[in-house]
C-alpha cells in the first residue's frame, strides 16, 4: 500500500517504487512518505493563497467601484443642494434689495408728506386770515351800498330775487322748448333703438317659427333609409332642394330648415313622395325633386290666378300673379300671408266704399301691399319699398304703388288709399287669433291669469278662455255675496292691469250660482 502511495507521489512506476521500498526498508519509506505529505500540503497552501489573493483583489475592486458610485451620487446630491441654496440665496438677496428700496422710498415719501403737511398748515392759516379780511371788507361794502342806495340788504336781496326769478322763467321756457325740439329730432332714433332691442329678444323665436317645417314619419326606421349609406341620400336631397335636413332624436319627425318657404315645401312634398314610394336613392331623389318643383311652380301660378279671380281683380301682370300665389308659403307670427292679404283687400274695399272712393283700387292695393315679402332674390331694402318698386315695374297705378310703399311709413303718403291700406293691415294683424304667440309664453300667461284670480278668498275655480281675452271666475255662493262679486271682478281686473302684460283687453266674469239639489227615490 505504501509502495503504491510512494509511486503516486513521486510519479514513479509501481515496480520501481517496490524496489526502492524493499531496498530502503521501512524507515526510508516513512521518510519519503512524510516528504510527499509536506509537498502536498505546501501545494494546497499555495493554491489556497492564490485563490484568496484573487478573491481579495475582486472584493477590493468591487469595493472601489461601489465607493466611486456612492461618491458620484453624493457629489451629484451635494451639487443639486448647492444649486438650490444658491438660487434661494439669490432670491433672498433680490427681496432684500427690493425691501431696502421700498423702505427708502417709503421713508422719502414720509418726509415729503411731512413737508407738504407743514406747507398746507401754513397755507390754511393764510387762508383763514384772508377769509377774515374778506368778511370785514364785505361788511364795509354792504354798509356803504346801503348808505348809497337807501335800501337795506334784505330789501336789495328781495329785489334781486324777483329779477332773477323772471330771468329764470324765461330761460326755463326757452330751455324746455329746446328740449322738446331735441326730443322731436331724436325720437325717431330712439324709436329705432327700441325696435332693435325688441328684435334682439324675439329674433330667435321668430326665426324658428319662420324657417322650420316638421315632416312626420311613421317610424324611426325610415330615418335610416332617408340618410342612406354613408349619408348619400340625405346629401343628395339637401343638394337638390337647398334645404338643410335635420335628423335627430326627435321621435317620428324630421326637421326641414330653410328661410325660403317654397324650398321647404318642395322638400316636404319630395320627402312625402319618396317615403310613400319606398325607393330612395340619389337618382330617384333628383327625379322626384325636379317633378315636385314643376308641380309647386304650377300650383303657385294657379293659386295666384284663382285668388285674383275670386277677388275680382283683372289685368294684373303675370309675374305679380305668380308672387300672389307664392304668398301661400309665407307666414308672419303664424298668420298666412296670402290669407292676410285677402283680408286686407276685402277690408280696404269695404272701407273705400264707405268713404266714397274706388273700391277696386283699394282692393288691388290691399292684395299687393305685402308683395315685397315674397321676392325671388333677397333685396336689402324694406319689403314695403321693394313691393312699391315691383308695382311700379309692372305698371301698376301710382296710387297703388304709393299705398304699398307707405303702409309702414317708409314712404310719404300721397293718396287716400295709403292710410286705408295701412289701417286695414293693422286690423287684420290684430284680429284675435290671427297671429299666435310663442307657445310657452302663451301658456304661461293663461296660467298666470288663472292663478291670480285663484289667490282671492271665496274663488273656487278659474278658466281663461278665448285665448286669454276672457277670465271666468266661479265663486261659492255661501262665501261671496252679489255685491262682493262686483267688487271682486273690479279688484281682479285692476290687479291684472297693474301686474300683467297682455294684448288687447281681458274681460273678467265672476259667476255666483245658487244650486238646489234633490233626489227622487
Amino acid at each position: 500500500m505504501k509502495t503504491i502511495i510512494l509511486a503516486a507521489i513521486f510519479n514513479l512506476p509501481v515496480v520501481l517504487a517496490v524496489v526502492i521500498a524493499f531496498l530502503a526498508g521501512g524507515t526510508l519509506a516513512y521518510f519519503f512518505w512524510n516528504l510527499a505529505l509536506a509537498k502536498k500540503k505546501e501545494k494546497i497552501i499555495r493554491e489556497a493563497e492564490t485563490e484568496s489573493e484573487v478573491l481579495k483583489k475582486d472584493k477590493i475592486l468591487q469595493a472601489k467601484e461601489k465607493f466611486l458610485q456612492l461618491k458620484t451620487e453624493h457629489e451629484k446630491y451635494i451639487n443639486e443642494k448647492n444649486s438650490k441654496i444658491n438660487f434661494t440665496e439669490s432670491k433672498l438677496r433680490q427681496k432684500e434689495t427690493m425691501l431696502s428700496q421700498k423702505w427708502e422710498e417709503t421713508h422719502r415719501a414720509k418726509s415729503e408728506v411731512d413737508v407738504i403737511r407743514e406747507n398746507l398748515n401754513s397755507q390754511l392759516l393764510l387762508v383763514e386770515k384772508k377769509k377774515e379780511e374778506i368778511e370785514r371788507l364785505h361788511k364795509q361794502e354792504i354798509e356803504q351800498l346801503e348808505a348809497i342806495s337807501g335800501l337795506s340788504a334784505e330789501e336789495a336781496k328781495n329785489q334781486l330775487v324777483e329779477s332773477l326769478r323772471e330771468e329764470a322763467k324765461s330761460q326755463a321756457i326757452s330751455f324746455v322748448n329746446e328740449i322738446m325740439d331735441e326730443a322731436k329730432m331724436t325720437a325717431n332714433r330712439e324709436a329705432k333703438k327700441i325696435v332693435v332691442e325688441t328684435i334682439q329678444r324675439v329674433a330667435s323665436e321668430t326665426a324658428i317659427e319662420n324657417s322650420v317645417t316638421v315632416f312626420n314619419i311613421e317610424s324611426d326606421e325610415i330615418k335610416g333609409r332617408i340618410i342612406g349609406r354613408e349619408g348619400r341620400n340625405i346629401r343628395a336631397l339637401e343638394a337638390a332642394t337647398g334645404v338643410e335636413i335635420v335628423v335627430d332624436d326627435t321621435p317620428e319627425a324630421i326637421i326641414l330648415s330653410a328661410f325660403d318657404p317654397v324650398r321647404r315645401e318642395i322638400a316636404r312634398l319630395a320627402l312625402h313622395q319618396l317615403v310613400t314610394d319606398g325607393r330612395i336613392h340619389p337618382a330617384r331623389i333628383e327625379e322626384v325633386v325636379d317633378k315636385v318643383k314643376k308641380q309647386v311652380e304650377e300650383e303657385i301660378v294657379e293659386l295666384g290666378k284663382r285668388t285674383t279671380i275670386d277677388l275680382g281683380i283683372h289685368g294684373m301682370h303675370p309675374e305679380l300673379v305668380r308672387l300672389v300665389g307664392k304668398m301661400k308659403y309665407r307666414s308672419s307670427y303664424g298668420q298666412n300671408l296670402l290669407q292676410h292679404s285677402r283680408e286686407v283687400a276685402n277690408l280696404s274695399a269695404i272701407m273705400a266704399s264707405e268713404l266714397g272712393l274706388n273700391p277696386k283700387i283699394a282692393k288691388r292695393a290691399g292684395l299687393l301691399h305685402d308683395i315685397g315679402k315674397v321676392p325671388d332674390d333677397e333685396p336689402e331694402i324694406p319689403h314695403a319699398v321693394f313691393g312699391m318698386k315691383l308695382a311700379e315695374k309692372y305698371k301698376e297705378k301710382p296710387e297703388i304703388s304709393n299705398a304699398i310703399g307707405s303702409h309702414h311709413d317708409e314712404v310719404e303718403m300721397t293718396s287716400l288709399f295709403a292710410p286705408i291700406v295701412q289701417v286695414c293691415d293693422a286690423i287684420s294683424g290684430a284680429r284675435p287669433g290671427a297671429r299666435r304667440e310663442v307657445v310657452e309664453s302663451y301658456i304661461k300667461r293663461l296660467k298666470d291669469l288663472e292663478a291670480l284670480a285663484l289667490s282671492y278668498p271665496g274663488v273656487m275655480k278659474t278658466y281663461a278662455i278665448q285665448a286669454g281675452r276672457e277670465l271666468r271666475v266661479i265663486v261659492g255662493s255661501d262665501k261671496v255675496t252679489d255685491k262682493e262679486a262686483d267688487s271682486l271682478a273690479f279688484e281682479i281686473a285692476k290687479k291684472i292691469q297693474d301686474e300683467m302684460t297682455y294684448p288687447g283687453q281681458v274681460k273678467i266674469t265672476v259667476i255666483r250660482e245658487t244650486r238646489a239639489v234633490s233626489y227622487a227615490k
